[in-house]
């Protein structure tokens, strides 16, 4: 309930993927990605934590619950924009927004599990839910919204189109990570209760099917000796139970009945269905 307590807690999430990024580190490639990955998630943690100081400025207390009990505090105290501007790029830096996208698909030189379960359902989660915590008190400035519905849809389209182009595995599930989160932030920027209640249910569809699809990565990757789809086939009949549950994360991740993905898709439609019209 302490914005102090969150920050600390924040950035430790950062140091511990330092080292798991970096966990290979005798690779150049690891030690990079775990530099870079520190690097920036820390800058983007500065600027939150001088959005957090605003906060207490405008308000008179670091504690949660309270600055949310006066929901148009940020935008009568005059810091509005800036608080919407600090407290999103530490979001977005976090959860590997564009043009902070880069650091993440890098990170996969990170161990298979490392990639499963930090990378796709725990760290970069952190910046969604950061937001979701804030919405109630940030959602009456007017930037706050056209920047999470901006930034959001724009990196969900581009991150979605460099999956298209990527031949490593891991690298098309970081790219469709960055593109989900990307459907995160647009549909908390959309403002509505619904959309809010879509965007969690999505969030916990994807961090199942997506803690999945990567760790069926590392056992092809393990078996097969690449990650590299144009140098892989004829896998399902050596692998059967890793291809059933490729298939499985794959029917979720599609949106196909009865999984749960179906479910996060379809809320998400049927709000911004109802958004438009």
């Amino acid at each position: 309930d302490n914005l102090i307590s969150l920050f600390a807690f924040w950035e430790l999430t950062s140091i511990s993927s330092f080292l798991l990024i970096g966990f290979k580190y005798k690779k150049g490639a690891s030690r990079y990605a775990a530099r870079q990955a520190l690097l920036l998630t820390s800058g983007g943690g500065l600027a939150l934590m001088a959005g957090f100081i605003l906060l207490q400025l405008a308000g008179g207390t670091f504690q949660l619950s309270e600055l949310l009990a006066q929901p148009g505090l940020a935008r009568q105290s005059g810091f509005g924009p800036w608080i919407a501007v600090l407290v999103l790029a530490g979001a977005f830096t976090k959860s590997a927004q564009f043009p902070f996208h880069f650091w993440l698909p890098n990170a996969m030189e990170a161990p298979t599990p490392v990639s499963a379960f930090l990378h796709s359902a725990t760290m970069v989660k952190a910046g969604v839910y950061l937001v979701f915590r804030l919405n109630p008190l940030l959602a009456s400035e007017p930037l706050w919204q056209h920047l999470l519905m901006g930034f959001g849809g724009f990196t969900m389209i581009f991150a979605a189109f460099k999956a298209t182009k990527a031949d490593d595995v891991k690298a098309v599930l970081a790219y469709t990570t960055i593109s989900a989160l990307g459907i995160f932030f647009m549909m908390i920027g959309q403002g509505s209760k619904e959309a809010v209640n879509a965007a969690l249910v999505y969030v916990l569809a994807h961090a199942f099917y997506k803690g999945g699809l990567f760790m069926v990565a590392g056992a092809v990757d393990h078996e097969a000796g690449t990650r590299q789809l144009s140098e892989l086939s004829g896998l399902y009949g050596k692998m059967p139970l890793t291809g059933l549950a490729a298939m499985l994360a794959c029917i979720s991740m599609a949106g196909v009945l009865p999984a749960l993905g179906f479910a996060g898709k379809e809320l998400l439609y049927k709000t911004l269905f109802e958004y438009e019209t």
